[in-house]
């Protein structure tokens, strides 16, 4: 190099220096743009980009295993949605948030199940008494004896 030119060093980006993947100098130019308050700390963009990048990574693996689980080979907005909605702090967290196509969870109320087999569930036999009850109440109907209420 000739006398008198300084050598510049390459920039380093604030995503790199914190070893994200999230763009830290736009979180923090929107932080200051929106007016959430007057200043804006210099830790407070980097720990945005961490949690937003930590929130990302942990939507995009659960809809990757969904979608694997369907055999596809490309998330979709069903697969985001079935990870989301099975995930319980997740589902907590986005309890308002709608997923445009993403569907509904697969769900039939145990009611509408069809029964299991005879063994398993017992059929509803009354006891002997209530049938022993039963049978005398329709002998004395069968001889007249019906009450008959007078008016």
């Amino acid at each position: 190099m000739a006398r008198g030119v300084v050598s510049r060093k390459k920039s380093v980006s604030k995503s790199v220096r914190a070893g994200l993947q999230f763009p830290v100098s736009r979180l923090a130019r929107y932080l200051k743009q929106s007016k959430y308050a007057a200043r804006v700390g210099s830790g407070a963009p980097v720990y945005l980009a961490a949690v937003l990048e930590y929130l990302a990574a942990e939507v995009l693996e659960l809809a990757g295993n969904a979608s694997r689980d369907n055999r596809k080979t490309r998330i979709t907005p069903r697969h985001i949605q079935l990870a989301v909605r099975n995930d319980e702090e997740l589902s907590k967290l986005l309890a308002g948030v709608t997923i445009a196509h993403g569907g509904v969870l697969p769900n039939i109320h145990g009611v509408l199940l069809p029964k299991k087999s005879p063994e398993e569930a017992p059929s509803p036999q009354p006891d002997h008494a209530a049938r022993t009850r039963h049978n005398e109440a329709k002998k004395h109907l069968k001889k007249g004896h019906a009450h008959r209420h007078s008016t």
